[in-house]
């Protein structure tokens, strides 16, 4: 099996936790072993969250055999001081299904958004495999938001005597808070677990439903009552023992209260050689949320009794409306399902490239990604344990995402209305944080000249995608106004770049023109003129500046290898730092304000090789807007980055900021290195720091390049950390998991044979130098399928709607 994209064993699969559930639903966390966990369906991350929710399998006979439907229990599990009430692993697991017995091996394969789990156990004579998986079907994005995971169960007798076995599955009421309105209740295939509203807490309402797509299971509503020590677990588990008779204590039916959980059996019997298939269909329903966050703009009435509700609380009434629709249309979102997975993984790259992008896919389905009854996105930067990181649909992080335009237009399309309405006032000041839920904000801090003027490449990007003009029409006015509010505030004396200080994903203020930022300025501009001439306006202040900025940033800002910042503080409008002063979002100490009077402001690069020093040249590539950069400068810059800033062993790096994304005898792609010496006394705040996000901008930077070897070794560098022993193969973390900028992971897939769909001219670009005999996945806003070359002749082919396309064949830049 290749080492990437392949199989997750032997001690490989013991960090995977893969996201199930629609996007911005919540999610259910599948792990590599088959265990459920990080249950995050109240509209926020829950990582700690592992209630006793498993499945089981008992082979009968004159002597039953019962097993939990699980690999062994990782060994960093056991002393895992977070992972349970009672004392966690001081309290020896107290709570846990950990010391039942369970399959003895496991391994796990994803095929987007399917994750497989093989489960052996040869004192069995069955083999067990498990298919998680949720609706993911690109431009739709109702049935793709569904708060809804299938588990199937496979079962094949490897025996050669019939086996007669039950299959079951079992949940703890983890949606009771607590405080009363708890209930366990039969449902058509199986049961629910829910939550009544308590007064004034709305958002405590909530319901869990679990059926099978067998009729009749038996079906037990009431668990043994034992809070005292283990008696519930020990009742449940002699059930699963008899495989679903009911034991002393328990009910299906009747009585005053409910169980404290729900259990359903399904018995099966299995000729030597036959397999069957249990679909275990879940959904939950959590109408309200507890979640509010950010500012309104004071004029907003009623922000401070706001809370996020989702948006299948707008389409569906209640949980039996969702485990309806769920039942009647599973066949169907499989399938359809299906044919996009098969439509990806059938793509001629390399096996790094799509892990990479597959993997990273499941940001879509984690807790960092919300959506709201109106069907705009709104999203944290990524997910710590109990809460998200950072929120607001960050505009500079969310700049490198390239997934989500590409798949859901129209969720994208929607975050730019959101940064232009609700995020943008009259004078085109941006705030890169909006509230949630999305309303006008205020505007009490700097605009992020990186984020806004990013925004303004991905308007170009969208029309270019959607192919609607009059979208384009509908937000020009608020698109001119922030670009001239970018202008006025970073370059008032229009010398194409940005001068004055400007805030940036750094967090922190870049002092005078620094290639990073003035290239996605250049870009915004050349955007703004080709929009201009669409739209049929007079665009040439636009173009015009560009090709200043341009000529100034390869005349005065590249160095002969790479492109680098000229640190500027004196003679600008800006105010300077003094002791104690909050310059922006740096505090300046005694100690650090000594240092300013040497060197000028802190955190700024001035000499340095930084990775994305060329985002706008990245950004303008992937958005359609070609080279705004001498193709020849900018490969130079790219290798330059290789050069310098890539480690392949981290043992000998100082890194005192933080260490753990990448340490030791793992490789990765520093964010800066000073090659020709000046590094400031305080550096970049990050410079020392690997960021994923940045790596495979900067490695489909280099595919566009024609640059191959090098691009694909920092893809290797990164999934080689993400391997399953150490990280989560599918969550990259920056600052919280599943962080959003490492979707820029999608752009490899297209860099690689130079594919790109253009759907106002109805062309679809493609490298002139790609083999005879290729294929790759594309998605547009019409459809999806693959493209390439067959016996030398190009196509494509919608796997679903349509995609209407002529050829347009071109060299790759920098060749």
């Amino acid at each position: 099996m290749n080492k990437y994209n392949g199989t997750y064993e032997n001690g490989r699969h013991e960090r995977i936790v893969y996201p199930l559930g629609g996007i911005g639903a919540g999610m259910l966390g599948l792990e590599g072993t088959g265990a459920l966990s990080h249950v995050s369906l109240r509209g926020k991350p829950d990582l700690h969250n592992q209630p006793l929710l498993f499945s089981t399998v008992t082979v009968l006979g004159d002597k039953p055999e019962a097993r939990v439907l699980e690999g062994p229990v990782p060994s960093w599990k056991i002393f895992d001081a977070r992972s349970g009430p009672h004392g966690g692993a001081a309290g020896g697991q107290n709570g846990r299904p950990y010391g039942l017995p369970r399959m003895r091996e496991c391994s796990f394969v994803s095929r987007f958004p399917f994750g497989h789990v093989r489960m052996d156990d040869d004192s069995l004579p069955i083999r067990v495999e498990l298919t998680g998986w949720g609706p993911f079907i690109p431009s739709d994005t109702a049935n793709s938001s569904l708060p809804v995971a299938g588990l199937e169960y496979t079962f094949r007798n490897e025996s050669g005597t019939t086996v007669d076995m039950a299959y079951g599955f079992h949940a703890y009421n983890f949606m009771s808070l607590g405080e009363g309105g708890a209930e366990v209740r039969r449902t058509e295939g199986g049961f629910a677990l829910s939550q009544a509203p308590a007064e004034g807490k709305m958002w405590f309402e909530g319901a869990f439903s679990a059926a099978v797509d067998r009729p009749d299971p038996v079906v037990h509503t009431k668990w043994f009552r034992g809070p005292i020590w283990f008696d519930a677990l020990t009742m449940l588990w002699k059930s699963i023992e008899a495989g679903g008779s009911l034991a002393y204590g328990e009910q299906e039916d009747g009585g005053e209260r409910s169980g404290p959980g729900g259990s359903l059996y399904v018995r099966l019997r299995l000729q030597p050689g036959e397999e069957q298939r249990i679909r275990l269909r879940l959904c939950w329903y959590v109408p309200w949320t507890d979640q509010r966050h950010g500012q309104a703009r004071p004029d907003v009435e009623g922000f401070e009794d706001m809370t996020h509700q989702p948006w299948y609380a707008g389409k569906f009434a209640g949980i039996g409306e969702v485990e309806a629709y769920w039942r009647d249309r599973y066949d169907e979102l499989r399938g359809r399902t299906e044919l996009f997975s098969d439509s990806l993984y059938s793509s001629d790259v390399p096996d790094e490239i799509l892990e990479a992008v597959a993997g990273n896919l499941t940001i879509l389905k984690s807790p960092t990604v919300m959506r709201q009854p109106d069907g705009r996105l709104w999203a944290w930067e990524g997910s710590f344990d109990t809460e998200g990181s950072c929120y607001g649909t960050c505009t500079h992080v969310w700049n490198y995402a390239q997934g989500l335009p590409h798949l859901f237009s129209e969720l994208e399309r929607g975050m730019r209305e959101s940064e232009l309405n609700e995020g943008q006032d009259e004078t085109g000041h941006q705030a890169f944080r909006l509230p949630l839920p999305i309303v006008p904000t205020v505007h009490n801090y700097y605009a992020a000249a990186d984020g806004q003027l990013g925004g303004v490449m991905k308007v170009y990007r969208e029309w270019r995608i959607s192919g609607d003009l009059e979208w384009l029409r509908s937000v020009w006015a608020q698109v001119k106004l922030s670009l001239h509010y970018c202008m006025e505030a970073w370059d008032p004396d229009r010398l194409g770049v940005l001068v004055e200080p400007h805030h940036n994903t750094y967090d922190i203020e870049f002092w005078g023109p620094d290639p990073m930022c003035s290239s996605i300025y250049i870009g915004a501009l050349k955007a703004a003129s080709l929009m201009c001439e669409a739209l049929g306006e007079d665009g040439s202040v636009y173009k015009e500046l560009y090709e200043k900025g341009r000529e100034y940033m390869e005349v005065e800002l590249f160095n002969g290898e790479y492109f680098e910042q000229r640190t500027t503080w004196e003679g600008l409008r800006a105010e300077l730092p003094s002791l104690g002063h909050d310059a922006g979002n740096v505090q300046y100490s005694e100690d650090a304000y000594e240092i300013f009077k040497r060197e000028g402001p802190k955190y700024q690069y001035g000499t340095g090789c930084l990775a994305d020093g060329l985002l706008g040249a990245w950004l303008a590539a992937v958005c359609g807007l070609g080279d705004i950069l001498d193709p020849e400068k900018v490969k130079s810059h790219l290798l330059s980055v290789y050069k310098y800033n890539f480690r392949e062993d981290l043992s000998r790096h100082v890194n005192p900021q933080r260490p753990g994304f990448a340490l030791g005898r793992e490789s990765g792609l520093l964010l800066c290195t000073w090659p020709r010496g000046g590094e400031p006394t305080l550096p970049l705040q990050y410079s020392n720091e690997v960021w994923s996000g940045i790596e495979y901008q900067v490695a489909s930077h280099l595919l566009l390049a024609g640059v191959r070897d090098e691009a694909l070794a920092i893809v290797r560098a990164c999934r080689d950390r993400f391997d399953g022993r150490v990280r989560n193969p599918f969550a990259e973390y920056e600052c919280g998991l599943w962080y959003g900028r490492a979707m820029s992971s999608y752009a490899l897939l297209g860099a690689y044979y130079g594919l790109r769909y253009d759907a106002v001219e109805r062309k679809l670009y493609m490298d002139r130098d790609t083999p005879e005999d290729f294929r790759c996945f594309i998605a547009t806003a019409t459809g999806f399928g693959t493209a390439g070359r067959r016996n030398g002749v190009l196509f494509v082919e919608a796997a679903e709607g349509k995609i209407e396309a002529v050829f347009a064949e071109e060299e790759a830049s920098g060749k």
